[in-house]
């Protein structure tokens, strides 16, 4: 078949889960010679017109000049550009920025949307905005010939919500082998010494949840976290500046690094509670770390009880005084590796998608 994904920022990641899944389900196709083209930023690091196999297609992206607003521009771009191409099958990745141009869409292609979190329940966005958001899921919704839903309870919401049936379909990951403990000294830390939070520093991953159940709590072991300083995540650096266990490092993309880090870490803090499946909590899962996260459906479809939960920044502090919870990181950490070797592979998840893809191809 002859495929584009459209959405994302581009390939190879430099981004996100979106881009990480772009990569790697792009790649997979055209080891099966589908003919695939990814859409990338104009700005782009990666400049070629080709990708392990994959066909890159540039168009103009906005964002750096205007800011968000120019992503509806930048996915504007490609729709027009799409419209050229006589493809078989679009995939977009999220809609947030891409379904209000639904009729500018080829009528050839089939249609398919990735449709990820909820994105209109995001604290980050001002009502106006999430307002938006919400009209928009409802475009992408009526406009897509079939849905993808990454998580069970993204599914569930699509159906209770929209009447509308969706494919299940997680994102993948790979366990984490050969660990080492080199990366450890850039971060003045010692194994199993310190604790790791990794994500965007937005409000509804609970960042301040976290820290500030972390600076209640008795524990002595430096918390690490890794995120881009935005507004948000300069005032909580300044709000907890007098505690010196709380350490902002900035974003790190060194894949290799951030195992290292989750793997030899006492507790690792997966707080997103908006979406669905999450490409970190797959990546913690991976790398034989003791999960601490969120209390939500997303977080517990995945889990189960191989982890610890939170709702409030108290059950953290009580998480962390305790510190009982250390001795379950073995068990924990290998019941899930077994669930990424047997759901989320990233062999099997590819392989899904395929299949899906062409399935819907011959209906």
């Amino acid at each position: 078949m002859k495929i584009a994904i459209l959405g994302t920022r581009g390939v190879p990641n430099h981004h996100g889960g979106f881009e990480q899944f772009a990569e790697y389900f792009s790649v997979y196709l055209a080891s099966r010679d589908h003919h695939v083209y990814v859409y990338n930023s104009h700005d782009h690091p990666y400049q070629e017109a080709k990708f392990n196999g994959v066909n890159i297609i540039h168009c103009y992206d906005a964002e750096s000049k205007i800011g968000t607003a120019g992503q509806f521009i930048y996915d504007l771009n490609c729709i027009i550009d799409a419209r050229k191409r006589n493809f078989d099958v679009i995939l977009q990745l999220g809609y947030t920025s891409n379904s209000i141009w639904y009729w500018f869409l080829p009528k050839k292609p089939v249609i398919i949307t990735n449709m990820d979190g909820m994105e209109w329940k995001r604290s980050k966005y001002s009502k106006k905005v999430r307002k938006f958001l919400k009209f928009a899921e409802k475009l992408a919704v009526k406009s897509s010939d079939y849905l993808i839903a990454d998580s069970i309870g993204i599914q569930d919401y699509l159906q209770d919500t929209y009447n509308k049936t969706s494919e299940y379909i997680a994102y993948g990951a790979e366990v984490f082998k050969n660990p080492n403990q080199e990366v450890l000294s850039k971060y003045n830390v010692e194994k199993n010494e310190y604790c790791v939070l990794i994500a965007r520093l937005e409000p509804e991953n609970n960042i301040e949840t976290i820290i500030e159940g972390y600076v209640q709590s008795n524990l002595f072991y430096p918390l690490i976290i890794f995120g881009g300083l935005n507004e948000f995540g300069k005032n909580l650096k300044l709000k907890y500046a007098n505690d010196l266990r709380i350490q902002f490092v900035g974003a790190n993309y060194n894949q290799n690094q951030l195992n290292n880090m989750r793997y030899h870490s006492r507790y690792y803090f997966h707080g997103h509670s908006v979406g669905g499946t999450n490409p970190s909590l797959l990546e913690a899962m991976s790398s034989n770390t003791l999960i601490i996260a969120n209390n939500n459906i997303f977080n517990k479809s995945i889990l189960g009880t191989e982890a610890l939960y939170f709702d409030t920044s108290n059950d953290i502090k009580i998480i962390l005084d305790q510190d009982k919870a250390f001795k379950l990181k073995k068990q924990f950490s290998e019941a899930n590796i077994s669930k990424i070797n047997d759901c989320f592979n990233w062999s099997t998840i590819n392989n899904h998608y395929e299949t899906f893809i062409l399935g819907t191809l011959n209906k």
